[in-house]
This record gives C-alpha cells, structure tokens and sequence, in this order.
C-alpha cells in the first residue's frame, strides 16, 4: 500500500523476489512537474530493479554468516570463491599450511601449485634445461666458460622471491573481490557449521553451503627414519642447502621430474621404482622417458623398497632397500632422500563425520556436478575422488561450480580428455587415451596406432641424442579414424600438444592430421606426418627432415 507519510513525489517499491522475472509495483502520492523528475525516477526503480536481480542470483540466507564457505586457498578453492562473489555470493576461504614434519616448511595462499608444485618446478627445470643449453652453446660458436655451474641456493632465493610475489597479489585479489580470507584450520561442527583454528583462537562460523577443496599433502612411508631424515617436494624447493647425492623414491611424476632438474643442476639423483614407472600414463611413453633419462646418466633401482634411513655421524643418510622380487638386500649413502609415493588426501582434520560426508581412500566421492552425499557441501581439485589431480583441472572446476550454485548455469566438468605434460629432460605430453586404455575399451582389432620417431632440428648440431624423440597416434583402424589419444616425447612438450588437445576434444581424425600443412622446422609439424603403423611392421625411423 501507498506510504502515507510520505511527500509529493517519493515513491515506495515493492520488490516481489520470489517470482521470475522479478516484478515492481509503484506507488507515488502525487505526479512528477518535470520531465527531469520523470527521468530520476525511472533510474531509481532501474537502479532497484538490477539490485533486486543481483539478490535473486544469490542463495544468501539470512540465518548464515555466509552464503558460501570454501575450505582451502589453493587453485580449486580460489577460483570457486572468486566465482561465486562474481555472481553475488557472500563468501569466506579458509586456507592454513600444517608445517611440514621434517623441516617444518611453510608457505602462503594459493596451493600447491604455486607454492610447491608447479610453479617452483617449472621454475628450476627452465633452470635444468638453461644450464643444458649454456654447454650447447659452445657447439652453436659461443664462448662459453666451462667452468659455468649453479648456485643452488640463488636459484631457491629467486624461486622463492617469485612465489611470495604470487602470495601478496593473490591476497590483494581476494580483498579486491571481496572474499573474506580466514588463515584458520576450519572443522565440521555439523553440515552448516565450521570451528575455525586461527593463532588468535577459535571462531565458529555458519554457511549454506560448502566447498571442501583441501588438496594433499605428500605420503611417508611407514619405515624407520621416513618422518625424521626424509623430505618431500614440499620442502625441496625452499630446501636451504645443496640437495647432493638424493635418492628419489618414486617413479610417477613428481618424482620423475625431481630426479630430472637435480641431474641437470649438476646433482646425483637415482630413482627407486617400486613396480612400474609413470602408473596412469601409457606405458610404452613411459618406459621411453625413464630409458631418456638413463641415457643422461640417472640410475634407476628396480623393483625395490626402502627399509630404512639412518642419520650417520657424518650427516649423510644410510637407506636400506631391497628387491621385492628377489628379497635382496642392499643399502647406500645419500646426502637427500625424497619421498614421492604419492599424495594424500587431506580429510583427516576437517571431521567429516560431523557434516556426515562420505569418505573413500582419504578423498572424497562427487557425483557430476561435484556434490558429495550431503546436499549443501560439494568438493573440487585433488580431493575429489577418482579424477585427474591437475591445477587447470581443478581451476575450471571450482569456477563452473560456483556459476551452477549462483549464476543459474548448467555446464558440468568433463573430465575425460585433459591434456598434461611430465617435465623430464625430454618432456612427454599426453591428451586422450593410452594404448592400453583404447586396446581395453575398444578392442586390439579396432585400433591403428600411428607413430614415428623424428629428429628435432635443435638437437643437430650439438649431436644431442634423438633416440627418444617419438610420438604416436592412437586412432579407431576403420571408418573415420577417430584420434582417441595422442602422445609426444621430445622438446616443448607441453607446447605442442596443448593446441591438438582442442583438435582431438573437436573430434580429430586422422585424415583431418596428415593433411593439416605442418609448420616447418617444428616438431609439432612431425604429427602431421605420421604415415606408418605399428600394424605395418615398417621401421618408423626417418630418412630426411625435409622429404
């Protein structure tokens, strides 16, 4: 009804917000005099009219602190609360940092990823790979100085100098979105409601909904000594002296891609491979990438197992290991010893019974649309179960999630057909399916795998190996030949199959690759040739580079 204490000329506006679309109605005592009148009041009810869509699209309950609260500050958990302010969502994200067990390391917000993960290794195996280029040089008419070597610990203060860069601008774009940062331990009290451990004390907080994006930590094995004298990649690359003589025990590829910048920095890294290298990735690519770095000098110890580490009165480590085959024993000195058996989920705080969220494996079941079994707590990145742990990945993830919960979208994640790259010496990128995977799922006889060796035009004149530059094609044999996978080993892996990964998530087929004109000299260029199959039985070694 019309206020009746109100002057000529003001207006009341009822916004009825439980309706679609969103409905006025205008009440004024009196008429405008002026067509200026006229106009003020039409942006006043435009101006309320926005406001009141704004407040639709969100699911803000007045009961709760905060329409949304995200438990972790790492890839996923960011671009989720980022999202969700975006499309009106009161939102907090609570990140804290347990120190690591050995050496106590800590970090900022943002993850894995920038603190101890992608970034930092990207970062010192550019370093690998610049140190390596330095001693070609000579080979290109360069004067080099032989002498030319790392200073480890400049390089970890760059490292570091870079990741703090991205901590400080990460905090100013939380505040400049308007998410609330809480560096707190958060654990359930029930399903809407989060204890928060903070250095000042505990803070209770509610929410409608939730998002549990708390990543992984590495594992330990459960022998002597793996807590008090080992380290993981959570401490290598703010690692406060030289790494020296490291065993790395591991072979997937965190582990793999360790043992590959320690090499190139001059190190003596030797890997311990439990079972088979590179679990997940096809297993031929694999076996070529772990022969690479052989040839470059990094000894692998087969089928064997740590015992133990004990600290010597020199400061070095003795490892005990043995053959699971054979039972043998047989230990070694080491200056560093790198665990890299895999990740763990990090649930175990969060008491998740509380909320009554499911748990498998210390990771947490999602369905599509990554909803736990409890209808307002849902889980993105590493923590989910089952699905590539891959920073871009979890990215996408938590910002469509947050578009469906507040931005009245549809699309879901696909997970199926994501493109990666290990960063070895010689780098493998992979996008599709392994051999293996298209052979279970469509049968021997209906595959054609394409694949060829080539010679990169950069590894001529320093007579660099090529022995190893490979890729293949993994197709359907009949019909349209449909590309399910591709697969490349050599130079700029990550590079080259980032834009085929468009290409085969477009429906690739092999006609459409070798009739694409390559760009030439390239590598990349070498999938657009693929001519022979592994049906065939011909060599699929090169004659010429341009013919």
């Amino acid at each position: 009804m019309p206020d009746r204490h109100l002057p000529p000329h003001i207006c009341t506006v009822i916004v009825n917000r439980h309706r679609a679309p969103v409905q006025l109605e205008l009440y004024s005592r009196g008429r405008t005099k002026s067509t200026q009148n006229r106009i003020m009041l039409k942006y006043m009810i435009c101006a309320i009219v926005v406001g009141a869509k704004k407040s639709t699209s969100s699911k803000y309950n007045g009961s709760y602190d905060y329409d949304l609260i995200v438990i972790g500050g790492g890839s996923a958990g960011l671009a989720c609360a980022k999202e969700a302010v975006l499309n009106g969502a009161r939102v907090a994200c609570l990140d804290y940092v347990k120190p690591t067990p050995t050496l106590g390391t800590k970090w900022g917000v943002g993850g894995t990823c920038v603190n101890v993960g992608c970034i930092p290794k990207k970062l010192m195996h550019q370093a690998s790979l610049l140190g390596e280029a330095v001693h070609e040089a000579a080979a290109y008419g360069w004067n080099v100085n032989e002498k030319i070597k790392p200073d480890w610990n400049k390089l970890v203060q760059s490292v570091q100098n870079h990741i703090k860069s991205v901590n400080w601008v990460t905090r100013v774009d939380l505040r400049d979105k308007k998410v609330e940062y809480i560096n707190g331990l958060g654990s359930f009290v029930d399903s809407h409601t989060l204890l928060a451990k903070l250095k000042s004390g505990e803070r209770t907080i509610t929410a409608q909904t939730f998002v549990i994006a708390v990543g992984g930590r590495p594992r330990y094995p459960d022998i002597p000594g793996a807590v008090e004298y080992g380290i993981t990649s959570d401490d290598l690359f703010s690692l406060d002296r030289e790494p020296g003589k490291t065993l790395v025990v591991g072979a997937g590829y965190i582990g793999l891609e360790c043992a590959g910048f320690l090499k190139g920095l001059g190190y003596e890294p030797t890997v311990m491979v439990r079972s088979i290298v590179l679990r997940g990735f096809d297993q031929q690519m694999a076996e070529l990438v772990a022969a690479s770095m052989e040839e470059r000098g990094i000894p692998f110890l087969r089928k064997s197992v740590p015992l133990s580490v004990q600290k010597q009165d020199d400061g070095k480590l003795l490892v005990k290991y043995k053959n699971v085959e054979t039972d043998e024993e047989a230990e070694d000195v080491f200056d560093t010893v790198l665990w890299a058996i895999g990740r763990k989920g990090l649930v175990d705080d969060l008491n998740l019974p509380n909320a009554g969220v499911t748990v498998q494996k210390d990771k947490i079941p999602v369905d599509s649309q990554e909803a736990t079994n409890v209808a307002n707590i849902y889980a993105v990145g590493d923590i989910i179960y089952g699905k590539p742990e891959l920073t871009p990945v979890a990215v996408l993830a938590g910002r469509l999630l947050a578009r469906r919960l507040y931005g009245g979208a549809t699309q879901r994640m696909d997970y199926n057909d994501v493109a990666t790259t290990v960063f070895t010496p010689l780098e493998y990128a992979c996008v599709g399916l392994s051999e293996e995977e298209a052979v279970k799922q469509y049968g021997a006889d209906e595959i054609e795998v394409f694949h060829g060796y080539y010679k990169p035009t950069e590894f001529f004149i320093p007579q660099k190996s090529v022995r190893y530059c490979y890729l293949k094609a993994v197709a359907e044999r009949h019909g349209d030949q449909r590309v399910y996978g591709l697969h490349y080993i050599g130079p700029v892996a990550g590079e080259v199959i980032q834009g085929f990964a468009a290409a085969l998530k477009s429906g690739l087929t092999i006609n459409t690759l070798i009739n694409t004109v390559g760009i030439h000299p390239t590598t990349a260029e070498e999938f657009t040739r693929l001519a022979i199959t592994k049906r065939s039985g011909l060599d699929p070694t090169p004659a010429s580079c341009c013919s």
